[in-house]
């Protein structure tokens, strides 16, 4: 298959978490946005970003929402930091059937972060009084793959104008040519 390479902008939020010092403005300004209609509550809980906190050893680590996945994940690996032990999960940026974070607390849904779209950047960000977070854009090269449904029209149209059979044995024949 050939594929095209494109550039695409990957937008961060780059975390510093030795500035961070646990004010939670981020998740305030993040559940008002995300509000329905917009500003018109604040549930943390609805937040795309959550601070993980242990004031008593003036650690705060902000984690935002990352991808969806259906399963829970293998690694239970530890960390310490400053002498106390955390947990994997509790860093992890996944919505899991094994915890609560990153889930609507109503419906139960996964929640992702948009990087507050519409806006010129995440809210998160402009709120953060000690630059903890940093949003970062960067341009990429990708591999951009032909679109599933376009490959599977020209096949079937292939299928129907030359017969399955022809089509399987083409195909085989160009693999089999190409690894050769």
């Amino acid at each position: 298959m050939d594929s095209e390479k494109k550039r695409k902008t990957i937008k961060t939020i780059k975390i510093d978490v030795d500035k961070c010092n646990g004010c939670r403005s981020c998740e305030v300004i993040c559940s008002a946005f995300h509000a329905l209609p917009k500003y018109s509550s604040n549930n943390p809980a609805r937040a795309r970003i959550r601070v993980i906190c242990d004031p008593l050893a003036d650690i705060y680590v902000p984690v935002y929402a990352g991808e969806y996945t259906p399963a829970e994940c293998a690694g239970r690996d530890k960390y310490i930091i400053d002498g106390k032990e955390y947990e994997e999960c509790a860093f992890c940026r996944a919505s899991c059937p094994s915890r609560e974070e990153f889930k609507e607390p109503d419906s139960g849904l996964p929640l992702k972060c948009d990087m507050c779209e519409g806006e010129d950047e995440p809210l998160c960000v402009k709120w953060c009084i000690t630059d903890a977070l940093i949003y970062e854009e960067k341009e990429e090269e990708i591999e951009e793959m032909p679109d599933q449904n376009d490959l599977e029209i020209g096949l079937k149209a292939l299928a129907d104008k030359y017969g399955l059979e022809q089509v399987i044995d083409t195909v085989t024949r160009i693999s089999y040519n190409s690894v050769a």
